[in-house]
């Protein structure tokens, strides 16, 4: 990302009424344009996946297991490796709900359950997986709490632990045996998180890079965590989001709705190459027609140059949901990732988008497709000869959706802003191209599965 840009960017305005990038079609079918997938393979339960150092191998997490694909020929991409029934041998074994996988060199993390579960096994598993088609288990570090998403880097594991009033990160040092070595919690800055509802600040996602971690808080928004120090981990800042005092006040069935719909939302966090622009997803919906400020959330761009005194730049607007209820059509943000001079979304059934972000204060679409009868996209992230895109859904919700990897060209803009960034590909980080109620619903899980147990019951265990 060139800095030299910030100097005339002006600070992006509100959600509500955010920078509208494209023209995105309303229809459902798929767009008509020649950017189209190359091939698709069949993963059952595919949710996050993930591009290996290799640029040419996925790693997906699959909800009872986890598969490595090789997507070297994209009009062909190959399963090397399927493992189902993890730890089935232990107490309250399997592990289910395995909802995120992140790679890290040779090493694979996968996680879960995504949501609180009674009497279920909630762990991180580690894998040697030097080579991909056959994945060796190195440890496993069991938890008391649900892990939704993490971050693996420089042989340290980053997992949300969502534990009530304690909701936080906690580090995991990955050696002979995986073992904790720090933590860190809004609580432990502020006892007056522990009067909010937990649902409207878990950490969400993690991400981190060059010693820094970037948490998604939901409403609480999101922190920059210095993580140097694995053992003693430090605030640097607080991008967005509303205060303790704000959200405590908030009654039982406000705090409900809050945690469908805007202005939080913080669910997915990453940043470009130097960390000077960082991208905030929203995840929402019209939890309350009429209301007037419902409905699907997009991306933020803020610059974090300075991390202590970050600034937005911009708002990239979800593509059109024909029914934006949480029981509708979703086209809300998901994950996504930055590479080169470009940023790669996904949108569930709003399929994938590609922008060039050369100049972060006025991003512009390069690509997009989307199919909502077909596809749900997960992520977006490039390998090396594509750009790989997990398609799936809830099996609960009322959407026949087949769960597939599918692979994209990579544009050719976006082609040229990678070989001038190799190290983009080299890591795994992402390039891209140009409904129920139930409390398992996808991305949603942790906030929907906690409002499931009720907010009056937190009350009573508090």
């Amino acid at each position: 990302m060139r800095r030299r840009q910030f100097v005339s960017a002006s600070v992006g305005v509100s959600l509500g009424s955010g920078v509208a990038i494209g023209a995105p079609s309303t229809r459902s079918r798929p767009t008509a344009d020649a950017f189209a997938p190359l091939g698709t393979v069949a993963v059952d339960g595919i949710k996050e996946a993930v591009v290996g150092p290799d640029g040419t191998t996925v790693y997906a997490a699959a909800t009872d297991g986890f598969a490595t694909i090789d997507v070297a020929d994209p009009a062909n991409p190959t399963v090397l490796a399927d493992r189902r029934n993890l730890l089935a041998d232990r107490a309250s074994g399997p592990l289910s709900q395995i909802y995120d996988a992140k790679v890290d060199g040779d090493r694979l993390v996968v996680v879960g359950p995504a949501n609180p579960k009674q009497n279920a096994l909630n762990a991180a598993i580690f894998y040697d997986v030097s080579d991909p088609a056959d994945p060796q288990r190195l440890g496993v570090h069991e938890t008391s709490y649900p892990i939704h998403n993490c971050y693996f880097a420089d042989g340290v594991a980053y997992l949300s632990a969502n534990r009530y009033q304690r909701n936080g990160l906690t580090l995991v040092e990955v050696g002979d045996e995986p073992t904790q070595v720090g933590s860190w919690s809004l609580f432990d800055r502020s006892k007056r998180w522990g009067d909010v509802w937990p649902g409207l600040w878990p950490v969400h996602d993690v991400y981190v890079q060059d010693d820094r971690a970037y948490l998604a808080h939901w409403d609480a928004g999101t922190w920059i965590v210095d993580v140097s120090d694995p053992r003693s981990p430090s605030l640097l800042s607080q991008v967005r989001g509303r205060s303790a005092d704000a959200l405590a006040s908030l009654g039982q069935a406000q705090s409900g709705l809050e945690a469908l719909q805007p202005p939080g939302n913080d669910h997915y966090v990453a940043v470009d190459e130097d960390a000077s622009v960082l991208g905030i997803g929203i995840e929402s919906w019209d939890a309350e027609q009429g209301d007037g400020r419902g409905g699907p959330g997009g991306v933020e761009l803020w610059d974090v140059s300075d991390p202590t005194a970050p600034s937005r730049l911009s708002t990239i607007a979800p593509p059109p949901s024909s029914d934006p209820r949480y029981s509708g059509e979703w086209t809300t943000s998901h994950n996504f990732q930055f590479a080169g001079d470009h940023l790669y979304t996904s949108w569930y059934q709003g399929g994938i988008k590609v922008f060039d972000v050369s100049d972060p204060a006025s991003p512009t679409e390069v690509a997009a497709w989307r199919d909502s009868e077909a596809a749900s996209f997960w992520n977006a992230q490039v390998a090396t000869e594509a750009i790989v895109a997990p398609s799936g859904i809830d099996r609960r919700q009322d959407v026949t959706i087949t769960d597939r990897l599918y692979t994209f060209p990579i544009p050719d803009a976006a082609a040229a802003s990678l070989r001038g960034n190799e190290t983009a590909t080299e890591t795994g980080t992402g390039t891209g191209a140009g409904s129920t109620t139930d409390a398992s619903g996808p991305g949603f899980d942790v906030t929907a599965a906690l409002a499931g147990l009720g907010i009056e019951a937190w009350r009573r265990r508090r």
